[in-house]
């Protein structure tokens, strides 16, 4: 019986999750939400997430939520298919710390950017605000420049890129739709050059967020 795959477009926790069923060539159905729908606050979802946030995965009678958890399970649920997480110990740990690292400090920073260039009236988007939270996600990401190792983050690719990528890429719909207050992704050469390359992916053609084609 193919895992049941809740998802919702442009959440980058969602999308590392369909990155990674992608990867590892899982059968899956996805059952894509709708925020503006309150699709989250339905009792039957919220059964299956008392959050009530994206991704949740169904497997059998198993529902589990929060997208690093997710992605050591399909690792340690389909051994066989192609790793998210390294057989080396040690490159592993490093793997999961990155995943922890995205989580802890790059998705909150980037957050806040979005809310600076995107939420709120055009009077609240203030040059301050902005160039704060610019600022603060351009020395985030200012780390990661010597994270790289080869084509991706600590050796092949991995649940690493997959949990990084969708935060930046984020960044990028900011920058397309708010240009005016938004020029680019404040990245270094290196994790520019890194976000060019996973771009190219089938897997991240695959599954780009419907609404931003």
């Amino acid at each position: 019986m193919a895992l049941t795959f809740y998802y919702g477009s442009g959440s980058p926790f969602a999308w590392r999750v369909w990155l990674a069923l992608e990867h590892k060539g899982i059968a899956y159905v996805q059952k894509t939400l709708s925020f503006d729908a309150g699709d989250l606050k339905r009792p039957e979802f919220r059964a299956l997430n008392p959050r009530g946030k994206v991704p949740v995965i169904v497997d059998d009678d198993f529902a589990l939520y929060e997208s690093a958890g997710i992605l050591d399970y399909l690792e340690d649920r389909w051994p066989e298919a192609p790793p998210l997480l390294s057989r080396d110990l040690r490159q592993r740990a490093v793997q999961r710390r990155m995943v922890c690292e995205v989580d802890q400090y790059v998705a909150p920073a980037v957050g806040r950017l979005g809310e600076a260039v995107m939420s709120g009236s055009p009077e609240s988007r203030t040059p301050e605000k902005i160039a704060a939270a610019h600022a603060e996600l351009q020395g985030e990401l200012a780390r990661w420049e010597t994270a790289l190792a080869g084509d991706h983050l600590a050796g092949a690719l991995s649940a690493a890129d997959f949990s990084l990528y969708p935060c930046v890429a984020i960044i990028e719909r900011f920058a397309a739709r708010r240009p005016e207050l938004l020029a680019r992704v404040p990245a270094g050469p290196g994790v520019s050059a890194w976000m060019r390359r996973m771009a190219d992916l089938p897997v991240v053609r695959k599954t780009w967020p419907p609404h931003w084609r």
